[in-house]
């Protein structure tokens, strides 16, 4: 199982970027996908989930409205498009895997793989 996140950089308040997970060695439609971040001297979290096949989604309740995640079945990739980024959303970014996992709105789902991950700062 292999997850590589792209597409971070710097970016200023109230800009948007999108980021991509290109995935490889599973069976990608069977498979949940989660976007998780880790700011500096703080806990991992997660920020937003995508279920393999129902559509259910998950997002972080400080990202709701700003951002959102989709996946693309053929290309085997998932991209979370964020929108309105504010100083607090810079942190690194990852990609993670894990087979049927469910998700809802209150749940985001377990995973076990991991890709590394990508910078996202956004500058005041």
């Amino acid at each position: 199982v292999q997850l590589q996140a792209s597409g971070g950089g710097l970016v200023q308040t109230g800009g948007s970027l999108t980021l991509s997970c290109v995935t490889s060695g599973f069976t990608f439609d069977e498979w949940a996908i989660g976007w998780f971040r880790q700011a500096p001297g703080k806990e991992r979290e997660g920020v937003s989930c995508i279920s393999s096949s129902d559509g259910g989604t998950y997002y972080q309740d400080s990202v709701k409205g700003r951002f959102t995640i989709s996946r693309d079945n053929a290309k085997n990739m998932v991209y979370l498009r964020m929108d309105n980024l504010k100083p607090e959303d810079t942190a690194v970014y990852y990609c993670a895997a894990d087979w049927d996992q469910p998700v809802s709105d209150s749940w985001c789902g377990q995973y076990n793989y991991w890709g590394q991950g990508t910078l996202v700062t956004v500058s005041s």
